[in-house]
């Protein structure tokens, strides 16, 4: 079965016609959708505008887009430590100069 696939403002302006009087089960027919999904973009976009819902959809990219952005950032500082934590144990000699300075003798 075909899928239809609806703009914000079209669910919005369903939503309107729900909210005027509509009987939702003459609305799910119409836009032929199931009850599930009517409730669902009720739960969503209910009392919002068009430009609200449009409003939120670009907020809700960007903040995925952020939390993708903040992971790899994670990612790279882990294993930039880990590169780190190998490099201390891997080079003794340089540790051993490091006590050797004047300022090592005062600690």
């Amino acid at each position: 079965m075909k899928r239809k696939q609806y703009s914000v403002e079209q669910i919005v302006a369903a939503l309107k016609q729900a909210e005027l009087g509509m009987p939702v089960a003459d609305l799910i027919r119409q836009l032929g959708i199931s009850e599930q999904t009517y409730y669902r973009w009720k739960r969503l976009y209910a009392g919002l505008e068009s430009n609200q819902v449009r409003e939120l959809k670009q907020l809700q990219d960007e903040n995925a887009r952020l939390k993708k952005l903040v992971a790899e950032l994670s990612l790279d500082k882990a294993i930039l430590q880990d590169i780190a934590i190998k490099n201390v144990w891997s080079a003794p000699a340089l540790q051993g100069e490091r006590c050797r300075s004047d300022a090592c003798q005062f600690a």
